[in-house]
């Protein structure tokens, strides 16, 4: 990677929302900050809180509303990768500020290989996603001995059947491990709907969670049949994790 004497950028991953569920490795990271292009997701409003847990000194720091709103405002991801090599070439330390993990459907990478083309050094610390940390902050394990060995994290934000889609909906209904869907709100019966067409067990059980370890967590289970009635009846929406499999009905 190309290093330059100009400022640098640091994705921060910043965990599934709770403001305390940050790496202390990330908030190290927004003390230094003179920048902070913050997502929505992520402990972006309590930022304070984070610099004041890690006694973080007193100087000026900008933030910046990048947020990609589900279906809602969103700023373009080519204005991000803008704002990243704009400040950093003026020699400011920049932190983007993500929800989750930086790499896991948060498009870390593509901003890490825009810095690199522009000449500017940028560093990654990984985040607690939600894939894991919100079904555990609902009592639900990913994995459970003796139950199952395996889980299988997707991007629901494409349905199934979409051509952009990626995902093999088929092969996951028949691989046997836990199914844990995000940014899928949208797309949840179509999800499950080809999920038994390809033959899993109607009444796998499911579960799923909005605002996951936030104060306002809700949780809703159901099985695979019936998760699309069960979430509409309680109007989830995002951001909300969604888990398939035998341990949705552990806890």
């Amino acid at each position: 990677m190309t290093r330059t004497t100009t400022g640098t950028v640091t994705l921060v991953g910043g965990g599934p929302g709770a403001w305390d569920l940050i790496t202390l490795r990330g908030a190290r990271a927004l003390a230094d900050a003179d920048v902070i292009l913050a997502d929505h997701l992520g402990p972006g409003e309590e930022i304070d809180r984070i610099l004041a847990e890690v006694g973080a000194p007193e100087k000026e720091r900008e933030i910046i509303d990048v947020a990609k709103l589900p279906y809602g405002r969103q700023v373009a991801q080519e204005e991000t990768n803008r704002l990243l090599v704009e400040h950093a070439r003026a020699g400011k330390t920049v932190v983007r500020l993500k929800g989750g993990d930086p790499y896991v459907f948060g498009r870390g990478f593509e901003e890490l290989q825009h810095c690199a083309a522009a000449g500017v050094e940028c560093h990654s610390v990984p985040g607690v996603t939600s894939a894991v940390s919100v079904p555990a902050a609902a009592g639900v394990p990913v994995t459970h001995r003796g139950v199952v060995h395996s889980f299988t994290v997707v991007s629901g934000h494409v349905a199934p059947g979409d051509e952009r889609s990626l995902v093999d909906w088929s092969a996951l209904a028949r691989v046997g491990g836990t199914i844990v869907v995000i940014m899928g709100v949208r797309h949840a019966r179509a999800i499950a709907a080809a999920l038994v067409a390809a033959g899993l067990d109607p009444a796998t059980p499911a579960i799923a969670i909005q605002e996951g370890t936030l104060s306002g967590q809700v949780s809703v289970r159901a099985t695979v049949a019936t998760l699309a009635d069960e979430m509409e009846r309680a109007e989830i929406a995002s951001p909300a994790v969604y888990v398939i499999g035998e341990v949705a009905g552990l806890g």
